[in-house]
């Protein structure tokens, strides 16, 4: 049995809280698009334990707001005019003021509740100090304490309730939140950056791209804008890169795994097999399907691809332990004792959480609407095969929630095609940053395709690398990545200024 018949999730600020696509999944699993790999920033497995931070982040410097929103922007139903309260963060510390009109930088919050990216988020503190700018984070709606109708259970309650949680209505609120603030603060010519990392650094991208007068410019982090409408081959991209991350790694390893699928379903196959599979893999129940183990492993896997940060490593970690066992030669074994080097030493492994987390409900749906993103396996990935098909896709949609996806709308209300013929005639300040070794960096702008709309890459670079917090043991590689970032920024402000100036000075030239 092929297991990917019998797929993810960007990101998940855990491990275990971003879907990777299931071995044996309907083709509705799409990676987790979150900035942050959560067991593996927060995890045991540093070997000198956890690196420094260089930000001094402090929650106490936030003050926490509320914005009466609508619930949708683009109709004029009676029921359009419905409101919710949603969320978002302050910190001042270090603004200069609206009477300098000194800068705002604008987090755009993803598929989780707003709060873990506080800390987890380093750029925006890490350069509030020297640009003197004001930080504020957004929650996005139907996550966190953002939830339109009154309760999760109510918004989440069918398609009717869910209709409003899509990405056009998302930027639309940070458009009416940053308008307000600004207006509160008098701040009405304090330049907005918009950052957003994974999902958020694609709604970074097409904030600026469609709220020009609201944000001078975006630093789109991991954004892959280009992971839909089939712009990139589907079994080109995402696990193409896992597999790439691994081989590179070690080509035993990555042997390995490849061959360990078939040994699975194999032993499952047997008399007693999932039992031999459940002591082998030391599982905290026993396996009823061979799926479990296997989507296991695959989550395991992306997610150390996705989150391959420094100082560890994690797909060096994984590796290592695969092909330093030092209990049993066989293929299983190897395996188990990459889960162990990953994991720790625990008590038991492969546990299914009894409940979902928000974010896994939510990403469901928003892959389920306007994130299609058709993700495929190839026959030379070390993991089994599988053929995104668009037909099947769209069904198993409409069974679960009575309404088909539109698997065309992203470049159709954002663009994408011909990005770069698109982007060149009319965009401007946007930095798309990678780092190579991310899989979504398949779906990521990796040329400049203007002076002022630009790539900024690393070879060694992970998800959404260069925006969370720095670290005493980053590489230079990563500090020179950051270092460029800022100074494109500084030249983006450097220039509103003096056009404001020139501005203020002669009010016939205009902005």
């Amino acid at each position: 049995m092929n297991p990917l018949v019998s797929f993810l999730q960007c990101l998940l600020i855990a491990i275990s809280l971003f879907i990777t696509p299931p071995v044996s999944a309907s083709p509705l699993n799409i990676p987790r698009l979150s900035p942050t790999g959560g067991t593996f920033e927060h995890g045991y497995y540093f070997t000198d334990g956890q690196p420094k931070a260089l930000s001094n982040f402090d929650p106490n410097d936030f003050e926490t707001f509320y914005y009466k929103q609508t619930l949708d922007h683009f109709n004029f139903r009676p029921d359009s005019f419905s409101t919710f309260q949603q969320r978002y963060l302050i910190n001042v510390k270090y603004w200069g003021g609206s009477n300098v009109s000194a800068p705002i930088l604008a987090y755009l919050g993803a598929e989780a509740p707003i709060d873990d990216s506080l800390s987890s988020i380093g750029f925006l503190s890490e350069n509030a100090n020297r640009l003197q700018a004001l930080q504020i984070f957004i929650e996005h709606r139907y996550y966190g304490k953002s939830i339109p109708f009154g309760s999760r259970e109510e918004a989440f309650q069918n398609a009717s309730t869910l209709g409003y949680f899509n990405s056009a209505q998302a930027i639309a609120d940070y458009a009416e939140i940053l308008i307000d603030v600004k207006k509160q603060l008098r701040a009405e010519h304090s330049p907005v950056i918009v950052i957003g990392g994974s999902y958020g650094g694609m709604l970074a991208s097409w904030f600026r791209l469609k709220y020009p007068h609201v944000a001078l410019g975006a630093l789109a982090s991991s954004a892959p804008i280009l992971y839909f409408d089939n712009i990139i081959p589907p079994e080109k991209g995402y696990y193409s890169i896992v597999t790439k991350d691994f081989r590179e790694a070690s080509e035993t390893c990555y042997q390995t795994i490849k061959k360990s699928w078939s040994v699975i379903d194999e032993i499952a196959s047997q008399p007693k097999g999932l039992s031999i599979l459940s002591r082998k893999f030391r599982t905290c129940s026993q396996l009823l399907t061979s799926s479990v183990l296997e989507n296991y492993l695959m989550s395991m896997y992306t997610g150390a691809a996705q989150y391959n940060r420094p100082p560890s490593y994690p797909v060096t970690v994984v590796c290592g332990g695969i092909d330093g066992v030092s209990h049993g030669n066989d293929t299983l074994s190897k395996i188990f004792a990459g889960v162990v080097a990953y994991k720790g030493n625990k008590s038991c492994y492969v546990n299914e959480p009894k409940n979902k987390s928000e974010t896994d409900v939510g990403w469901k749906w928003q892959t389920c609407s306007d994130m299609v993103i058709p993700i495929g396996i190839s026959n030379d990935s070390m993991f089994p095969a599988y053929q995104f098909d668009l037909k099947d896709y769209i069904e198993t949609c409409k069974a679960m929630y009575g309404v088909p996806p539109r698997p065309h709308w992203a470049t159709t209300y954002f663009g994408g095609h011909d990005i770069k013929l698109a982007l060149s005639r009319f965009a401007s300040n946007i930095i798309f940053s990678n780092g190579l070794r991310d899989p979504y960096s398949s779906g990521g702008v990796l040329e400049n395709i203007s002076d002022t709309v630009v790539a900024v890459y690393t070879k060694n670079g992970s998800h959404c690398l260069d925006i969370v917090g720095a670290n005493t043991t980053d590489p230079d590689w990563l500090v020179k990545q950051r270092k460029v970032e800022v100074k494109i920024i500084k030249g983006w402000l450097a220039k509103y200024y003096a056009e404001l100036q020139a501005y203020s000075n002669n009010k016939s030239i205009p902005l």
